[in-house]
């Protein structure tokens, strides 16, 4: 290759000529590899339990090869969708493996969606093969029946799911006996190759099929191994979905160290609580939501941890109170954000050495922020949207959170106009508001479109979520924006209670606000009862956002 030196004359780049890329020195990043060395180096080490199942990483290598074997048989590969509808199972873990062995796309489906949903999802990854859990038999079939093109069905039929009227598609251990576990599966042509689809909440019409790429599973799902500490030792309990951005990329990270996978079909606090004493849980993941369920069932299940339990959160910033509350419990909290097109987490609240000496309340407030770039990220950026330009860093002006890396999406499926759009100015814009501290933390105050606007006063829903929340008989709290004849909009609070504490009014909420936050901040309007959530526990603000739109605009306050 030809350079121009300072002289302007030609000359050969020495670090080009004849150096040349081959197998030997270059091969496509894919987590695929993962596998094959978990295999390698530790064949007879426990890599799955499920119930009274065991599989060695020998075995569960040789199940992944086996799927991808019967599917190649059947004819599915390079550029064909695989669904699977099921909880967090050693088949849903399976298919993470074998779906992209034999060169097709995984799409791991909510097993939470309505019939209409999950048929729109099938027509629209133009699925050809759909593995399904018995327990969700029901919703599937009917999910087929609006389908045009009916992929085919094979069924899990997990020993300890709930009694279900079968599909009538192959059994899945059927389907695996078909294959052949020396199946030698071709790495991907191109590291930019897909490898599994995902598809957003769709919470204003139908959801975007985000697809993700081989080289960005590979490098988020390291990242994510060296940020929340994986080794050999690790035992992580799925109290995550498996199908919420394919596991926060931890379906491979955990596989990458060679650690134990613990699965759970349901995250009910006794299970959980039972798995950890069970297995040595070392880490797991969950949304706030979840930490708060399990804050709240500790003393009634009389548990105590016997060592520190690593937590991910992400989702939503956790209250500083939940933070406290899992500390005391024997929790450690690494709080994460991301995105379903960022492949889940690509910010952490990376812990600093002179925070130790900070009191809990001081502590619990600098891990409420979401921090700073994870080692996969290649550029963060706190900015106007519109410019593009950074905004100071000063803890106040509000920007919104731009990203570059090697861990975003390719895109949207069959969705040109949104993928431009969400990378207008060449960088992904993420949709949530924050602020950027002098030490370089960032800090979310909202997403753009839960800004509450309010006399022309901007006020963060998070902010005043964090004040109810440290109210001693408040379990959950979600604020929107309501209709207001005096302000134009203001602050409209949802509370759960906890179970078994005094009767709480709107009254004595609207105190404990006024002693926490400014005037203008505090709810107008309060409402109890239980919040409504998704799948992966994230609270579904605009079912609430339309629920204070019902209410009608609030009447103009008195002078």
């Amino acid at each position: 290759m030809e350079r121009e030196d300072g002289r302007g004359r030609g000359r050969i780049d020495i670090f080009e000529a004849g150096l040349e890329r081959g197998p030997a020195n270059w091969t496509p990043l894919t987590p695929l590899s993962f596998l094959a060395r978990a295999a390698d180096v530790f064949p007879a080490k426990t890599a799955v339990i499920h119930g009274e199942t065991r599989l060695t990483w020998a075995e569960f290598a040789g199940r992944a090869r086996r799927l991808a074997s019967a599917l190649a048989r059947r004819g599915i590969g390079r550029g064909d969708t695989v669904s699977v509808l099921a909880p967090n199972v050693p088949a849903m873990l399976e298919a993470h493996y074998g779906v992209p062995m034999a060169g097709a796309v995984l799409n791991a489906l909510n097993f939470r969606l309505d019939a209409a949903s999950i048929a729109f999802i099938l027509a629209h990854a133009e699925s050809r093969l759909l593995i399904v859990d018995r327990e969700f038999a029901e919703v599937a079939r009917r999910a087929l029946s609006q389908v045009e093109r009916r992929p085919e069905v094979v069924e899990v039929a997990d020993p300890l799911a709930p009694e279900a009227e079968p599909l009538g598609g192959t059994d899945y251990e059927d389907f695996l006996a078909e294959g052949d576990a020396g199946f030698e599966p071709a790495a991907p042509a191109d590291e930019w190759q897909a490898i599994t689809l995902n598809y957003t909440s769709g919470t204003t019409g139908n959801p975007k099929g985000v697809v993700y790429h081989h080289r960005g599973a590979y490098l988020n799902a390291l990242s994510n191994a060296l940020a929340f500490g994986l080794d050999p030792a690790s035992v992580y309990l799925w109290t995550l979905p498996m199908f919420h951005c394919n596991g926060w990329t931890y379906t491979w990270a955990v596989t990458a160290v060679g650690g134990t996978h613990v699965c759970l079909r349901r995250v009910e606090p006794a299970a959980v609580f039972a798995a950890i004493e069970a297995h040595g849980v070392t880490h797991l993941c969950g949304a706030p939501v979840v930490l708060t369920m399990l804050i709240h069932a500790r003393e009634a299940a009389g548990f105590r941890p016997g060592r520190t339990v690593e937590v991910a959160t992400g989702g939503a910033a956790p209250p500083s109170a939940v933070i406290a509350a899992m500390e005391r419990m024997g929790m450690r909290i690494t709080h994460l954000y991301g995105l379903t097109e960022s492949f889940g987490p690509s910010m952490l609240c990376e812990w600093q050495a002179e925070w130790d000496g900070l009191d809990l309340p001081g502590r619990a407030g600098r891990m409420a922020r979401q921090g700073v770039r994870t080692l996969s990220v290649t550029a963060l950026r706190v900015a106007d949207p519109a410019t593009l330009a950074p905004v100071p860093a000063d803890g106040k002006t509000i920007g919104e959170i731009l990203l570059r890396s090697n861990t975003i999406m390719k895109g949207y499926l069959k969705n040109p106009s949104a993928t431009a759009e969400a990378f207008r100015g060449g960088w992904f814009h993420t949709g949530d508001l924050a602020v950027m501290h002098a030490d370089g933390y960032a800090e979310i105050k909202d997403r753009a479109k839960d800004i509450i606007i309010s006399g022309g006063e901007n006020i963060s829903s998070l902010e005043v979520e964090e004040a109810l929340y440290k109210h001693p008989r408040i379990m959950e709290a979600a604020v929107v924006a309501r209709p207001d004849e005096t302000w134009g909009e203001s602050p409209c609070a949802f509370v759960t209670p906890k179970e078994g504490a005094d009767p709480l009014g709107a009254e004595e909420v609207i105190a404990w606000c006024r002693e926490h936050l400014a005037r203008f901040k505090v709810p107008r309007t309060v409402v109890f009862g239980p919040l409504p959530k998704t799948a992966t526990g994230k609270i579904q603000k605009y079912v609430l956002r339309e629920r204070a739109r019902e209410m009608g605009p609030l009447a103009r306050a008195r002078e």
